[in-house]
């Protein structure tokens, strides 16, 4: 059963559970959704609100999600790297992710998210913009981008902060 609390009481250190847990990003509506594994993200404050900011790969199928919807979320599962394992190598335009990664979608503050989670951030997206390789002043991040696809990234504000208990 899910809680709201504030983003202030969120108790882990969110930079930890970025890089280290990893987060499903995701976003859409019962007629179309997907999600996607992410270990690059930011959380803080910015223009007065508690916000968050996601990047996104160009060839990514949930960029389609990102782009057409007004708010997104994010959603953590503890140790549990088997829901990754499906969602971060495999693309909902081919499979049926939410069935493979045993998740049970929860389609609710305008977005979507998962009944499996034990933290949700539900965000409303407030600016996008593409990484930019002439905007690099230390050249040495490049080296994450052989291919030149350059992330797409969404600043989000937090609107709902869920935890599962």
């Amino acid at each position: 059963m899910f809680k709201e609390i504030s983003a202030k009481e969120i108790k882990e250190n969110l930079i930890n559970c970025i890089a280290n847990e990893w987060t499903l990003i995701s976003a859409g509506q019962q007629d179309g959704f997907n999600m996607m594994t992410a270990s690059w993200g930011f959380a803080g404050e910015l223009w007065g609100s508690d916000a968050v900011e996601v990047f996104v790969r160009p060839q990514r199928y949930t960029l389609n999600y990102l782009e057409k919807e007004e708010f997104f979320a994010l959603s953590f599962y503890g140790e549990n790297k088997d829901i990754h394992k499906v969602c971060g190598s495999m693309s909902g335009r081919d499979v049926n992710k939410t069935q493979l990664a045993h998740l049970t979608p929860v389609f609710a503050e305008n977005t979507v998210y998962f009944n499996e989670a034990r933290l949700v951030i539900i965000c409303k997206k407030q600016y996008a913009d593409n990484i930019k390789e002439e905007c690099f002043i230390d050249k040495s991040p490049l080296k994450w981008y052989d291919n030149k696809d350059y992330h797409r990234f969404f600043i989000g504000k937090i609107e709902k902060v869920l935890i599962n208990e």
